[in-house]
């Protein structure tokens, strides 16, 4: 065999491992690039709506239903799908996150208003609540909206229960990041009275994680919750389709059965 032959078997050997070589990895990916990843963010300290458990995985009333809502049958997952991939992010850090497309979507008990509505879009209502006024029980002199005027009021930033808390004549406002936060600050005597998500609230005291604390008459508001997307979100119009699904087929219903041991209350197609 002469040299310039031995040489050209070489060659060939060689380019044939190589082509080997990429037909093996071609043949095992590392993503599956057919599912696509909706990244939501959420903030796992509005109880029970979001809870960060102790081993650090996510569950709640928005959590399930986010999930729910991604499965193939609610109507959102294509085939092969949607994964949802939760990102946890401060409450009034959520807005500026969809505004700049960091997120696809926003789950976290986000009352749809007009201000909001300015720079973000919502979907159809999925929840309605309200604001409730949260006293510690031995307090006998606030009973409603009047008597908040001039006390001490607490209040979650960036929320709606803050905003409503600037209409109280000569209220001290003071802000807090988390529900546990100006719970605490309230038992403690620092401030007279919370304002804030009034199913949160009264969740809490159920389970007894808010001993020591009572809410007050009637809702101070009537709000509504929507999953909140950037402005021209691709995705807005399947998640409407996937929230009427589950509240046609029944879904929806078991959702809230568990984790606020009611019925659920009639929901409008839109906000107003």
């Amino acid at each position: 065999m002469t040299k310039a032959k031995l040489k050209w078997q070489q060659l060939i050997l060689s380019l044939g491992c190589l082509l080997l070589f990429i037909a093996c990895n071609n043949s095992y990916p590392t993503t599956n690039p057919g599912v696509q990843v909706l990244k939501v963010a959420t903030d796992p300290t509005f109880i029970p709506f979001e809870i960060q458990t102790a081993s650090g995985n996510l569950e709640g009333f928005d959590i399930d239903l986010m999930n729910v809502l991604a499965q193939p049958a609610a109507g959102i997952a294509k085939i092969p799908g949607f994964t949802v991939q939760f990102e946890s992010l401060p409450f009034d850090g959520m807005i500026s996150a969809l505004q700049a497309k960091r997120v696809d979507a926003a789950i976290s008990g986000i009352t749809i208003t007009a201000e909001r509505l300015k720079t973000i879009a919502f979907s159809r209502p999925y929840f309605k609540a309200g604001l409730a006024i949260a006293v510690r029980e031995d307090n006998q002199n606030i009973k409603d909206f009047n008597s908040l005027k001039g006390k001490k009021i607490a209040v979650q930033i960036g929320s709606t229960g803050a905003d409503f808390a600037k209409t109280i004549p000569n209220a001290k406002i003071s802000t807090f990041n988390s529900g546990p936060e100006f719970f605490q600050d309230l038992l403690n005597g620092n401030v007279d009275a919370v304002v804030s998500d009034a199913f949160a609230t009264l969740y809490s005291i159920k389970n007894g994680k808010l001993k020591g604390i009572r809410v007050v008459a009637d809702l101070l508001t009537e709000e509504y919750y929507g999953i909140a997307t950037p402005k021209d979100s691709p995705h807005l119009d399947a998640i409407n389709k996937a929230i009427a699904t589950l509240l046609s087929n029944g879904t929806y219903k078991q959702i809230y059965r568990k984790w606020f041991n009611a019925e659920p209350p009639q929901l409008p197609d839109s906000w107003r």
